[in-house]
């Protein structure tokens, strides 16, 4: 991963297009901050599971779609959606309209409550998973970039253990990084240091 630098722009990782003004905003206050509430992991969750096999930029401009569509990620409200409840989000043009992904949010929600009644919350679940605190990556090159980790395996093994649909390593990968699980911003970027500096004075 390289980074891009314009005009009087910070410099920042390079898949981020700033000729989209969301995708800027994503990158400079939510991608990579660790997130421990239940909702916003289950919005995550979600929204990296409709990305399968798309762009995440084509996910994240539905975004507002999806938090209206899906109860604003309210695991308890989704996992009670019925057959005529899903047929009716097969049908909303403001979401990726396929099958098996919102299937998947439907099942996934009702996993989820489960993994909050054993665990007493999702964080407490997922962030065992990184030894309770982000790894911090050192990104130099594009040879540094990954996709997936040990610990992504561990994650998504378990979350397919558990009846979890749409969580292959890869996706969850990105999901860690979204949340803050690990930084995998280029260490060139604004934004690595100053995660840094978030974690280091937490």
């Amino acid at each position: 991963m390289s980074t891009e630098l314009k005009s009087n722009e910070p410099c920042r990782c390079s898949w981020v297009d700033l000729s989209k003004p969301d995708y800027v905003t994503y990158h400079d206050t939510e991608w990579g901050v660790p997130v421990h509430d239940d909702n916003k992991l289950f919005e995550f969750l979600t929204l990296e599971a409709a990305q399968a096999g798309l762009s995440w930029y084509t996910v994240l401009k539905k975004r507002d779609n999806y938090r209206a569509a899906f109860a604003n990620f309210d695991p308890v409200q989704v996992a009670a959606f019925d057959d005529a409840r899903a047929a009716e989000l097969l049908q909303n043009p403001g979401i990726i309209r396929n099958r098996l992904k919102i299937a998947a949010a439907i099942n996934n929600a009702a996993r989820f409550l489960e993994v909050q009644a054993e665990f007493g919350s999702f964080s407490n679940y997922q962030w065992q998973f990184v030894g309770g605190k982000p790894q911090q990556n050192s990104i130099a090159s594009p040879a540094d970039f990954r996709a997936t980790s040990p610990e992504s395996d561990a994650f998504s093994k378990d979350l397919k253990k558990r009846g979890f649909k749409f969580v292959g390593s890869t996706i969850i990968y990105a999901h860690m990084q979204a949340c803050g699980m690990v930084n995998d911003h280029h260490q060139d970027c604004f934004r690595n240091a100053e995660l840094i500096n978030l974690l280091t004075r937490a």
